[in-house]
């Protein structure tokens, strides 16, 4: 049986605007110049603690890089799908608005 697969462009296409928005904050909330190691303290096996490099200056910049790289492959995806829902949009003779039923 075939279906349509046009019918979840809406809202994958609202989806992917969020996770744009989402990203894109992401990357403005992190700054490479104020990138600080992440330090957490872990229990020895003698039981005191010694502090732990949970992320580097390095891996940061790099998740961030990343994010900068998948922020502008989803984008493209975005309007590309704009792009559908555009030509979806057919107009109606007389000027009048097409019903929802069409």
């Amino acid at each position: 049986m075939a279906t349509r697969r046009q019918t979840y462009i809406n809202a994958e296409l609202e989806w992917a605007e969020q996770k744009l928005l989402e990203w894109r904050q992401y990357v403005d909330d992190n700054p490479f110049q104020s990138m600080k190691d992440r330090i957490e303290w872990k229990p020895t096996s003698k039981g005191g603690m010694i502090p732990m490099v949970i992320a580097s200056i390095e891996s940061q910049i790099k998740c961030v890089r990343d994010t900068m790289k998948e922020y502008l492959l989803l984008l493209e995806q975005v309007e590309r799908m704009r792009q559908v829902e555009e030509n979806k949009k057919v107009d109606v003779k007389g000027g009048e608005k097409r019903p929802a039923r069409m």
